[in-house]
């Protein structure tokens, strides 16, 4: 019996990765960050997937608790004091085959606040507004205009940095 449970987990996890790698890519610069993050993260999975009853779709259960995972290990780091950012900056892992704009994209979204992040991601890995609605707790009206403003914010971060690299 636990070896099917496990079977199973395994599973739900290999076709869910991309939110998992979603999610620590956008809140953690570094391979370390993000290997710790993704690591507990499957450990709160695994707690709780006993207890997961299917209510919801598996996605939206799994990022439920990878982002409540994710925020939780960065409210820890926010307590500590941060002596290497300049090193994380350098740090930074942007996959080779990635051009410009979406390396830089990913900068720009690591500036958001958490609850914008976590908006984004969701609209990224191509989720629908009523989606992104269920899963964050708010109302689809609520998604849309926070899209809208995220998008907007990005586009101005997007000028000023483009403006102080030239």
């Amino acid at each position: 019996m636990q070896s099917s449970l496990k079977h199973t987990f395994i599973r739900l996890i290999q076709s869910h990765q991309g939110i998992l790698n979603s999610i620590c890519n956008v809140y953690f610069k570094t391979i370390d960050e993000r290997k710790d993050a993704r690591q507990e993260i499957i450990l709160q999975l695994w707690k709780s997937y006993p207890t997961f009853r299917g209510d919801a779709k598996p996605s939206t259960w799994i990022y439920r608790v990878a982002l409540n995972t994710v925020l939780n290990l960065v409210k820890k780091k926010q307590k500590e004091p941060d002596t290497h950012d300049l090193e994380a900056l350098n740090n930074l892992i942007i996959p080779p085959l990635l051009d410009d704009d979406i390396q830089q994209l990913k900068q720009l979204i690591s500036r958001l606040n958490q609850a914008d992040k976590a908006l984004v991601i969701l609209y990224l890995e191509g989720y629908r507004h009523e989606e992104i609605g269920q899963t964050l707790d708010i109302s689809v009206t609520n998604v849309s205009t926070r899209l809208n403003r995220i998008k907007e914010k990005l586009r101005t971060l997007y000028k000023k940095y483009n403006h102080e690299s030239k």
